[in-house]
C-alpha cells in the first residue's frame, strides 16, 4: 500500500471527521483510521461508494408534500382496460376547470398562478417526481449526474444525422416537476431583445414584442444584486417574482481569466446579458444563475410550487402520470379538448378526467408534439401511416425543430491551476477531497459544488468584421440573427473538460472552451415511432443541415482557438501539448479538417424549440397568439415548442416568462 505524507493525512482527516460527524460515528484516532485503509476500503471508498454518501448527505430530511401518488384519486379508471369512446362531463369524470398536462419549466408556473385565482380548479399532471427532492437536482454542481438515469429523464436519442457522420445523439429531457429547470446549467440568460420582437412580427402580436413581453420576465425574478456587481441596471430587473436569481453561484479562479482572454480577443464587455444595451459582449456569470440565496438551484418547481401553493384546495399535483392521449368531443361545427387519459406505466390501468375549460399541454419540445400526434392532431399523412384516426389535420406539429448546436474545445493546464476532477473521483485522495467538497456545501459555505460550471460566457456575431475580417473570412454568410445587435454564437467555459455530456472525464488537469450557434438555420422534425405513448418519438434535429451552420461553427472554432491563446489563458494552458485528444494544435488544421470536427463533435446543448409554433396557420403554425391549438377549441399549448423561433441564448426565462403571460390572460378570462 502507498504511503500517505502526514500533511494529506491531515487534510483527509479533516474531510473524514466532517463527513463521520454527520452520522454520528466518529472512530478515535481518525489519522490512524485513514492511515491504515487497506486496498479494499480505498476501492470501496471510491466510483459508486462515494455517490451513495454524497447523496445521503446531501440528503434532506423528508418532508410530506402534496403530490398525488395514487391516480385513481385524481381520475376515473377506465373500465375494462378500454378507452371510452367519448369523454365529457357526463361520463362522472373527475372535473377541473384547467388540466395541465406536464409539470415543467411552464407547467409549474401555470398551475401556481393560476390557483391564485380560488376559483378556478387545477389538476397539474407529471410524468416524473419531484425534482427538488433529488439532492443531484438541487446542487448546483451534479446536475449532470442526473442525465443517464432513467428514472428522473427522458433518455432520448436523434435519428441518425446525416450531416454530423451519420451519428446518433444523446438528447436528455428531464422527467420531473420544475422540467429542465430542474437539471439544467442554471444560465439566467434570456435571449435577445430583437429575439422577442421578431416573435411580435411573425405572430403579427405586438404583445411579444420585447417593451411588452419584458415585463414577464421581470414578473417571475427575484433579482439579488451583488456589492461586487453594482452596474447591473436594476430598472431592468425584477425584484419581487419568485424565481430567485444572482450571484449566489460559487466560480473557479478561470471564471475571470476567461472574460479577460475575451476581451483581448476583442470582444467588448458588457455588465448584464440581460440589460437594456443588449447580448453581445463578454461577463461573468452569463451574468446571473438561477442559485438563491441558500445556494440551491431556483428549479420552477422550488420557485411556485411552495408549500403554501400545494396547500390550495384548489390545486391538485399528481406525479408519475404520463398523459397517454387527449379526449374530444366532436360536432358538425366543432372539435373541443374535453380531458386527458392517462396512466403510470405502459402496462398500467388508463386513468380519464375531464377539464371544463381548457387542456393546456406543456410537456416540453419533444413530448408536446408528441402527445398531440398521439391524440390525432397533425400530418394526416403521418397519423394514417400510424392508423391514428385524424382529429383535426395541421401540418406543422413536430416541424421547425430547432436546437442549439455545441463543440467543444478541450485543452490541458499547464501543471495545476485548479481541478474539479476530483468531484468525480478516481481514488481515495480525490475522495476524500469530494467528501470536503460536501462537508462545504452543507455548513453553507458555497464551494465546488455550489458552482453550475458555465461560469462566464461570451456572445458574438459572425458578421463581425473586428473578430472575423473580411481578408480572413471572405465568405457571404446567411444573417440568421433576430437583429442587428443580436448575437449568434455564445461562448462559455468550464474549469474542466469532458465528452459524452461529461460522462467521460479526461485524465489530468483540464479545461474547456465551448461554442455554440444560437441562430441555427438548420430545422428537424418529431415523429412517432409508433402509437406507444411510453415508446419514445423520433427526434431528428438535422444538425448541420445548411452549410451557413457548418461555417458558423467553424468560424466559432477559430475565434474560441484565438480567446485560448490569449493572456492570461495562453501563459496557463500547455499550448506545447501534441496529444491528439487536445485541442492545442486545432489552430493549425485548414478550414476543411475543422469542418470535419464539427461534424465528428456536435452535440446538443439542451435547447429544443419550436415544434408547436406560435406562427399564422399559413406559415406552418400550430397555435395562435394566445397559444390556442388551431382548430380545436380548449386545447393550448405552453413550453418551448410554442417559440416562433429560437431565442439567441438560453430558454429558461422565456419558458417562465410564456406562462407568466398565458396565465393572466386566463386569468383575465375567468
Amino acid at each position: 500500500m502507498s504511503t500517505l505524507s502526514e500533511k494529506t493525512i491531515a487534510s483527509l482527516t479533516d474531510a473524514l471527521k466532517a463527513i463521520l460527524a454527520k452520522f454520528g460515528q466518529l472512530p478515535a484516532p481518525v489519522g490512524d483510521v485513514v492511515r491504515k485503509l487497506t486496498p479494499r476500503t480505498r476501492v470501496l471508498l471510491t466510483g459508486a461508494a462515494i455517490a451513495i454518501l454524497l447523496k445521503l448527505y446531501l440528503a434532506k430530511p423528508g418532508k410530506k408534500t402534496k403530490y398525488v401518488k395514487d391516480l385513481g384519486d385524481v381520475g376515473k379508471l377506465v373500465e375494462g382496460g378500454q378507452p371510452l369512446t367519448v369523454a365529457g362531463q357526463g361520463l362522472g369524470l373527475p372535473e377541473y376547470d384547467v388540466i395541465i398536462v406536464g409539470g415543467g419549466t411552464s407547467g409549474c408556473v401555470l398551475a401556481a398562478r393560476l390557483t391564485e385565482n380560488p376559483n378556478i380548479r387545477v389538476l397539474l399532471l407529471e410524468a416524473g417526481g419531484s425534482g427538488r427532492a433529488i439532492p443531484e437536482s438541487r446542487t448546483p454542481a451534479a446536475y449532470s449526474q442526473l442525465f443517464f438515469v432513467k428514472k428522473h429523464v427522458h433518455a432520448f436519442w436523434t435519428e441518425l444525422q446525416a450531416s454530423a457522420n451519420g451519428a446518433k445523439k444523446f438528447w436528455p429531457r428531464a422527467k420531473m416537476l420544475g422540467g429542465c429547470s430542474s437539471i439544467n446549467a442554471q444560465m439566467a440568460q434570456y435571449g435577445a431583445p430583437g429575439d422577442f420582437d421578431e416573435w411580435a412580427t411573425i405572430i403579427k402580436d405586438d404583445s411579444f414584442a420585447w417593451r411588452n413581453f419584458s415585463y414577464f420576465f421581470r414578473k417571475f425574478e427575484s433579482y439579488q444584486p451583488h456589492r461586487d456587481f453594482p452596474n447591473v441596471d436594476l430598472s431592468a430587473r425584477g425584484r419581487t417574482g419568485p424565481v430567485q436569481v444572482g450571484f449566489n453561484n460559487s466560480v473557479s479562479i478561470w471564471c475571470n481569466k476567461f472574460i479577460k482572454a475575451c476581451l483581448n480577443a476583442g470582444i467588448p464587455p458588457t455588465n448584464d446579458f440581460n440589460g437594456p444595451t443588449g447580448t453581445l459582449g463578454a461577463a461573468r456569470h452569463l451574468p446571473v444563475t438561477y442559485v438563491d440565496k441558500n445556494r440551491e438551484r431556483s428549479s420552477s418547481e422550488g420557485a411556485y410550487l411552495t408549500a403554501d401553493v400545494l396547500a390550495r384546495p384548489n390545486l391538485v399535483v399528481a406525479i408519475n402520470a404520463t398523459v397517454t392521449r387527449i379526449l374530444f368531443k366532436r360536432d358538425v361545427e366543432s372539435t373541443v379538448a374535453t380531458g386527458v387519459e392517462f396512466s403510470n406505466s405502459e402496462d398500467g390501468p388508463r386513468f380519464q378526467a375531464s377539464a371544463k375549460k381548457e387542456v393546456i399541454i406543456s410537456a416540453g419540445a419533444v413530448q408536446s408534439p408528441h402527445i398531440l400526434l398521439l391524440s390525432g392532431i397533425g400530418p394526416a399523412e403521418h397519423l394514417l401511416e400510424h392508423s391514428i384516426p385524424v382529429i383535426h389535420t395541421l401540418p406543422g406539429v413536430g416541424k421547425n425543430l430547432v436546437d442549439h448546436p455545441i463543440v467543444d474545445m478541450n485543452f490541458l493546464q499547464k501543471g495545476y491551476v485548479q481541478s474539479f476532477r476530483y468531484l468525480k473521483p478516481k481514488n481515495l485522495v480525490e475522495t476524500f477531497w469530494a467528501l470536503s467538497a460536501v462537508a462545504r456545501y452543507k455548513i453553507g459555505a458555497g464551494g465546488p459544488l455550489a458552482m453550475n460550471y458555465g461560469e462566464a460566457a461570451a456572445f458574438v456575431r459572425t458578421d463581425d468584421p473586428s473578430l472575423f475580417p473580411a481578408s480572413e473570412y471572405p465568405e457571404k454568410l446567411v444573417d440568421s440573427t433576430s437583429a442587428k445587435d443580436s448575437p449568434d454564437l455564445e461562448y462559455f467555459s468550464t474549469p474542466s473538460a469532458y465528452k459524452e455530456h461529461t460522462a467521460f472525464i479526461f485524465e489530468g488537469h483540464t479545461y474547456a472552451i465551448h461554442v455554440y450557434l444560437v441562430r441555427p438555420t438548420s430545422h428537424g422534425t418529431i415523429r412517432l415511432h409508433s402509437t406507444n405513448p411510453f415508446a419514445h418519438p423520433k427526434v431528428d434535429p438535422n444538425y448541420l443541415g445548411t452549410r451557413e451552420d457548418l461555417v458558423k461553427l467553424v468560424r466559432g472554432i477559430r475565434l474560441g482557438l484565438k480567446i485560448a491563446h490569449q493572456e492570461p489563458l495562453n501563459s496557463i494552458l500547455d499550448h506545447s501539448s501534441s496529444d491528439a485528444q487536445f485541442d492545442h494544435q486545432l489552430h493549425l488544421k485548414t478550414d476543411a479538417e475543422l469542418e470535419d470536427v464539427v461534424r465528428e463533435r456536435v452535440e446538443t446543448v439542451y435547447h429544443p424549440t419550436s415544434t408547436c409554433r406560435m406562427a399564422p396557420l399559413e406559415e406552418g403554425g400550430v397555435v395562435d397568439a394566445k397559444l390556442n391549438v388551431y382548430g380545436i377549441k380548449g386545447l393550448k399549448v405552453c413550453d418551448a415548442s410554442v417559440f416562433p423561433s429560437t431565442v439567441s441564448g438560453h430558454t429558461a426565462g422565456a419558458c417562465f416568462a410564456i406562462a407568466e403571460k398565458l396565465a393572466d390572460q386566463i386569468k383575465a378570462e375567468f
